[in-house]
């Protein structure tokens, strides 16, 4: 299994027989290299979007007709995007699971805004933000999407029981490093933590030595770099 960072929320996760892109914002993205794009993208078999903001979700739809493949995202989202010429989407709910090529995908809650932005600054409601738990290959991964600390984070740590984290905790529109560390220390049973959400514009945080010094013993922070694959 590997995991690889796109920059900000981006990932690429191959799993199973899934390579998945999640919330891949390329274009105009600061930490993307934009001559490496088809690097990112070869071989992408699904696209998850935890919530419709333009920096997860606005190359989406693009992407999709480019390589084929579907979008998978909240009802309200897959249906915009149906009303704008997507390719395909799989609209499904929290609590709802599907199953790309082998990995199974959980939608969970996130607590958040969601909205679709538009060029003239508009924005329209767009469902609710949600995470991700993906399984597959013997390891649970737990997509964050742009929440804060939540009290679901309890249940969800005890239902799917998930040994990697990607938390978005950059602060400011998200959970910040610290709040991220007391959210893995109080709800979760981690080996592994990757921060995201972070170092993509000043405002946010630019490394994760608080989130390193919250984490109980045992637990491997794993600051990622772009598009250098992790292997689990």
């Amino acid at each position: 299994m590997q995991i690889t960072w796109l920059g900000h929320s981006g990932f690429r996760i191959e799993i199973e027989s899934a390579v998945l892109l999640i919330d891949p914002w390329l274009t105009g993205n600061p930490m993307f290299p934009a001559d490496r794009r088809d690097e990112a993208l070869a071989g992408a078999t699904h696209i998850l979007l935890t919530h419709a903001h333009g920096d997860h979700a606005s190359d989406a739809a693009a992407i999709a007709a480019e390589k084929a493949i579907p979008i998978a995202c909240i009802h309200e989202v897959s249906e915009w995007l149906n009303a704008k010429g997507a390719a395909r989407t799989i609209g499904f709910g929290k609590g709802g699971t599907i199953t790309a090529n082998g990995a199974r995908i959980t939608m969970v809650n996130a607590t958040h805004s969601a909205s679709i932005d538009f060029s003239d600054g508009g924005l329209l409601p767009a469902g609710s933000a949600a995470g991700f738990m993906i399984a597959g290959e013997e390891h649970v991964i737990y997509v964050s999407g742009d929440t804060d600390i939540m009290a679901d984070m309890g249940w969800m740590a005890e239902y799917h029981q998930p040994d990697i984290g990607i938390l978005s905790c950059g602060g400011h529109y998200t959970m910040d490093m610290d709040r991220a560390a007391f959210a893995a220390r109080k709800y979760f049973n981690f080996r592994t933590v990757i921060p995201c959400h972070y170092k993509t514009f000043p405002i946010l945080a630019q490394d994760a030595s608080v989130l390193r010094s919250g984490l109980p013993p045992g637990i491997e922070l794993i600051e990622p770099e772009v598009l250098v694959p992790l292997r689990f």
